[in-house]
């Protein structure tokens, strides 16, 4: 694995609307719960929880996030019982030391605030985890790699609530993106970092 530099675990959107019965439940999260549970019990003071934030209701949001919460009107703020944002239960003991950090789009990297935070700690490393692989981990991943971050996707750490998809992204990702990410399991890096 070579020296891994100063590293964070970005752990995306493992919340409890998509842990529990919403219409935007990921049935998958409870396979990969395990490992992000031993990767963030293991480190959490470098752990950084993303949460997924919709807006209280769909004009709070500007141009075609406006019609995606029209559609999704259920899971706006207005009807979503507010504990549905937290962190799935298992991983909210972990805050703090963890830290969590919320969004309001696919990406945490759109204002700029999380590329500033990590900067100020100097790190040059990011491990990432979560749900979905072919959409918030995905985004995520990429706009890591465009600001020059080493990536470490652990794909028995990652999930999508449609198979294809997902094994298509992660395809995607190794295939295209081999020089600045690697792919590998949870336990590889565990015992790669000692």
């Amino acid at each position: 694995m070579g020296g891994i530099g100063e590293w964070r675990h970005l752990c995306v959107d493992m919340q409890r609307m998509f842990a529990e019965e919403t219409p935007w439940h990921v049935p998958w999260m409870v396979r990969i719960s395990p490992q992000i549970e031993e990767l963030a019990g293991r480190h959490p003071s470098r752990t950084i929880f993303t949460r997924f934030v919709p807006p209280q209701h769909p004009d709070a949001m500007p141009g075609k996030w406006r019609d995606y919460y029209k559609k999704w009107w259920m899971m706006t703020g207005e009807h979503l019982p507010r504990e549905f944002v937290e962190l799935a239960s298992s991983l909210a003991s972990l805050v703090p030391p963890a830290r969590t950090f919320d969004k309001c789009t696919y990406s945490p990297w759109i204002d700029g605030r999380l590329h500033t935070l990590l900067q100020s700690e100097r790190v040059d490393t990011l491990v990432i985890t979560g749900g979905e692989t072919d959409v918030c981990v995905l985004a995520t991943t990429l706009g890591a790699i465009d600001l020059a971050y080493r990536v470490i996707v652990l794909k028995d750490a990652v999930c999508s609530s449609a198979d294809d998809t997902y094994d298509a992204s992660l395809e995607l990702l190794h295939d295209r993106f081999s020089v600045q990410l690697e792919l590998m399991e949870t336990e590889e890096f565990l015992s790669g970092i000692g």
